[in-house]
Formats: C-alpha cells, structure tokens, sequence
C-alpha cells in the first residue's frame, strides 16, 4: 500500500501536474491574454510592496536558478569539473539559506500588506491570496528542510534528488528514489508539484512574460506641444536642485478676427 501511494505521488502525479501546467499555460494565453498579468496593486498602496517585492523576486529567482543547476545538471558534469558532493551539499545549503531567508523575509511583507491593509484585501482575490499561503508553505517547508541537510554534508541524500528529478525530466520515473527520504522532502517536492499544477489558473502565468527585451529596448523619446522659454529661477526649488534654463510654456493661440 505504502509503495503504491509513493508511486502515484511521485511517479505519476509529476507528469499530471507538469502536463497541466504547460498545456493549461497554452491555452490561457491563446484564450485570456487580458488575464495574463500580474495584477499588480502599486496604485492602490506602494507601503511595503517594494521592500517585499523586491527581497521576495530576488529571493526566489535565486531559489528556482539553484533548483534548476543542482537538480537539473548530470552528475557527470559535477565530477567532471571536480566538484564533489559534499562541496555542492554545503553551497546549496548557504544559496539556498541566503535566497530563502530573503524570500521568506519579503513574502511575509507581501503577505501582511495583503491581508492586513484594507483596500488591498478588498480588491484581492481568493486565488490572490491562496497563492501567497501556498509559497509561504513551500518555502517553510523548504528552510526546514536545511538543517536534515546539515546532517547528510556527504552529499548522497542531494544526489539521490538529482536522479529522480532527472528521471522524470527524460520519462524515466524512479519514484523508489523518494521512498526512504524524510517526510519533510517528500511534503517539499509534492507541494512544489502541486504549485505547477495550479500555475495556469493563477497570477503565477506573468512568469512566461519576463520583460527581457525591456534590457535591450531603445529610449523613448517623448516630445512635449509646449514651447520651452527662458524664466527665471524657481525659488521653490530647494537650494541643492539645479534651476531649469527652460521651462515649457503652453502655445497661445491668435483670436479669430
């Protein structure tokens, strides 16, 4: 029965939730590209936002990139570049510690401005905010499981992730990998599966859609109607602001006769 429930959590359900989540991804942005956005509330209260927002994205992005290098790279590259296990345990724990205590630093400020601040609660979702209650266990769970890695330094527990998740990357499921890990890790790679099954119906999609060409894009140029004209200083200025030599002035227009 045991092995049976570990088969179905580990080896079948990844593909149901990542299945979804790329096919449902798909079809949101084919039927609901009005929708597809982050939502943001910055107009209604920037108080808390930015400190959150950036401490939680910095967090996390360093969080999915160690996720993708340690799990996603063959083992053979690693001895290759002669770089051992214990030594990768060890960098995951202090990257993954950093980015961690950042993320989670910044999402309780997400959190609370969400839930405790009037007007942002009112105009927030049930999806809005159960999605914040589901990073916030994904990432408690995954600090806690930082100090069972500080007892397994040696590298082989870390080992054992990156065969199973590299099983399920080339159809090749081993769920018998995840049988005899603490539940701890069991309860972080099932929530982490469940957080890409729930991704297209949520305002997670704004992922797909980073603005990398806004690095690369061009100036604006942004031209006024208004004639610029000399004037004298402003004296409201405080005095450590330099003074406009120009100051646009609206165009008058010649009465009809």
């Amino acid at each position: 029965m045991q092995d049976s429930l570990n088969t179905a959590a580990f080896g079948v359900y990844p593909y149901i939730a990542l299945s979804i989540f790329l096919i449902g991804s798909l079809v949101r942005f084919d039927t609901d590209q009005y929708g597809w956005k982050s939502k943001s509330s910055q107009f209604l209260r920037r108080k808390e936002l930015v400190w959150g927002s950036i401490l939680f994205h910095v967090g996390i992005l360093g969080i999915l990139g160690g996720h993708a290098v340690g799990l996603l790279t063959p083992v053979v590259i690693f001895e290759f570049l002669g770089i051992s296990h214990s030594f990768k345990q060890m960098m995951a724990i202090v990257v993954g510690g950093v980015c961690g205590t950042a993320c989670f630093i910044g999402l309780v400020m997400l959190l609370h401005r969400r839930l405790f601040d009037s007007r942002i609660r009112k105009t927030s979702s049930v999806s809005d905010i159960a999605v914040l209650l589901l990073l916030f266990a994904q990432l408690s769970l995954g600090m806690a499981t930082i100090p069972l890695s500080l007892g397994h330094l040696d590298g082989h527990m870390m080992v054992q992730f990156m065969n199973y998740v590299q099983g399920i990357v080339v159809l090749n499921p081993q769920p018998e990998l995840i049988a005899g890990v603490p539940l701890v890790f069991k309860l972080h790679m099932f929530l982490g599966f469940t957080i890409f099954l729930i991704f297209p119906f949520t305002r997670l999609v704004h992922v797909w859609s980073v603005p990398l060409g806004y690095l690369a894009r061009r100036y604006q140029v942004v031209r006024t109607k208004r004639r610029a004209v000399a004037r004298e200083a402003d004296e409201d200025l405080p005095p450590y602001v330099a003074r406009p030599v120009l100051s646009p002035a609206p165009v008058r227009r010649k009465k009809a006769a």
